[in-house]
């Protein structure tokens, strides 16, 4: 057994390696980051002469108060910046996503000082995963042996975190919170000056600040003018409450490799376990009519494990279901003086794997840390600079926690193709291993190693174990057949996501001129922060 992982740990590197120099060869042009680009104009308003006057009091306005929003208005204003939070709707949010947060993203928000936003909310402390297929299970623990005992993952009703965070940033005084809808962003010579939005009694005003950041959450009707969208929606998750039931593994998500895709089970309470079942394709069985209800128990109820069945038919018959699509949009901005892009309108990944919150609250930290030295952000040259950099240093850890998203959605998934199926089950049968083969991927997943080369190591280890077991003990002409289609299914699954994230900024950062375009402060280097 030991000479046959050796050689999986071989060919692993070796079809790695193999990927890497075919890719880099056929990567696209980079076009030069400092050349700006036009700005749309469908949401950009292009006043003349609506430069502020002096004294305008704010550094930063930030579109939208979710998690990004309000995380990153606490951050700033404890830096000592004048902050204008503009909100669409103050009340508490209620969604159905967003309610797991990895151990990776805990320790982005202890780092930010925003850990007690967990507490006093009924959060519940996550461990680790349980994976369920065809009536086996294994269950992936985080590795924790090295931190705070309080370091967990933290699942919990995503409206009471969002106003906890309100909450701390309003009591700032340097922090102003307002209710408003932004409408457009304005615009001259191409830098972005402000914003112009209408207030919750109809009024129109307009704001003004050297940096305005854009963080409106997965429907921004402000993205189109500081990137290039190109969204995706795989599938819809389809939510309910479980009350009063008890999960099989307690402190633990869990996640059941159904047909034809996965459902996930994890507490959101002390009483309450959310399950969010995901549903391929762009149209949804109707609630209104019953045919959810009816597919739920037809086709889904039969596939949960025995302990949930009754507390899942329960949940149905309230009728309190919930939907919400899952998207998938890869970073592609377009750098924009003056503005910043952060959050779900900026950047999403299939929420399988729960990173969302840990790619935002690891982009403020690199955002905070990269504005430090520039105290003066009316020094709008230099904060162009500093703004394209945040791009690129942003790149490895989010692209990690997005491939690994959309990687594990293809490989959990149902299919009929027989080189899907193995690859699926090799899946499930490496992570049962333990050691390296769980600690690797859990590593990955909890967002607390998000290292680029580790995931595609890991990735092609489960690709090959598939391709040992088809060809142990003896290789037979069909089996050596659909060996060879897992690993050509799993380099179709993989470097497509990749290349969509780019391979330069998320492999080779160092060669990124925007890495080192971060402008001397008092005549001294800024050191560029680590990701």
């Amino acid at each position: 057994m030991e000479v046959i992982f050796d050689t999986y740990i071989f060919g692993t590197f070796f079809a790695s390696l193999c990927a890497f120099l075919l890719l880099f060869i056929l990567r696209p042009k980079v076009k030069k980051m400092g050349k700006i680009r036009e700005i749309s104009s469908i949401n950009t308003q292009n006043d003349t002469a609506i430069t502020p006057p002096k004294g305008s009091g704010t550094d930063v306005i930030i579109v939208g108060a979710g998690v990004a929003g309000a995380a990153l208005a606490c951050t700033l204003g404890k830096d000592g910046r004048r902050v204008h939070v503009i909100e669409r709707d103050l009340k508490e949010p209620d969604r159905i996503v967003g309610e797991l947060l990895q151990p990776g993203g805990y320790l982005k928000l202890v780092e930010l000082g925003l850990q007690d936003c967990v507490e006093e909310i009924d959060a519940q402390r996550i461990v680790g995963y349980a994976l369920f297929m065809d009536g086996n299970n294994t269950k992936l623990s985080y590795p924790l042996e090295k931190f705070d005992a309080e370091v967990s993952g933290k699942s919990f009703h995503n409206g009471r975190f969002i106003q906890r965070m309100r909450e701390k940033a309003a009591s700032l005084p340097n922090v102003q919170l307002e209710q408003g809808t932004v409408t457009s962003l304005l615009e001259e010579n191409g830098t972005i000056k402000g914003v112009q939005y209408k207030t919750k009694d109809g009024q129109e005003h307009k704001a003004y600040a050297p940096l305005t950041v854009v963080c409106d959450g997965c429907f921004s009707n402000l993205r189109r003018s500081l990137c290039k969208p190109k969204v995706d929606v795989p599938s819809h998750f389809v939510g309910l409450v479980l009350e009063n039931c008890d999960l099989p593994f307690a402190n633990h998500g869990h996640v059941i490799l159904a047909d034809p895709s996965p459902i996930l089970f994890y507490p959101i309470s002390s009483t309450e376990v959310r399950c969010l079942v995901d549903v391929p394709g762009q149209k949804l069985p109707s609630i209104a009519s019953g045919e959810m209800a009816k597919y739920l128990k037809t086709m889904v109820a039969k596939q949960i494990p025995p302990v949930l069945h009754d507390a899942f038919v329960s949940a149905i018959d309230k009728g309190n279901i919930r939907t919400m699509p899952n998207r998938s949009m890869p970073a592609d901005p377009l750098p924009t003086p003056g503005a910043l892009l952060m959050g779900d309108a900026f950047n999403m990944r299939h929420p399988l794997t729960g990173g969302g919150m840990t790619v935002a609250l690891a982009d403020i930290v690199l955002l905070r840390d990269l504005l430090k030295p520039l105290r003066d952000l009316n020094d709008a040259p230099a904060l162009a600079k500093y703004l394209e950099s945040f791009y690129t240093l942003r790149k490895p850890v989010a692209s990690t926690i997005n491939t690994l998203a959309g990687a594990l959605y293809k490989v959990f998934s149902a299919s009929p193709d027989e080189a899907r199926k193995e690859m699926r089950q090799a899946c499930f049968d490496y992570l049962s291993l333990g050691g390296e083969c769980a600690m690797g991927p859990v590593s990955l997943l909890s967002g607390l190693n998000p290292s680029p080369l580790t995931l595609v190591l890991h990735f092609f280890g489960v690709a090959i174990y598939g391709v040992g077991r088809l060809l142990i003990p003896f290789p037979t002409p069909k089996g050596m057949w659909i060996g060879a289609r897992i690993i050509s299914s799993a380099s179709g699954i993989i470097f497509p996501i990749i290349k969509a994230e780019g391979v330069r900024q998320v492999f080779f950062p160092a060669t990124v001129p925007a890495i080192y375009r971060n402008p001397p402060v008092n005549g001294k280097s800024v050191e560029v922060p680590k990701s």
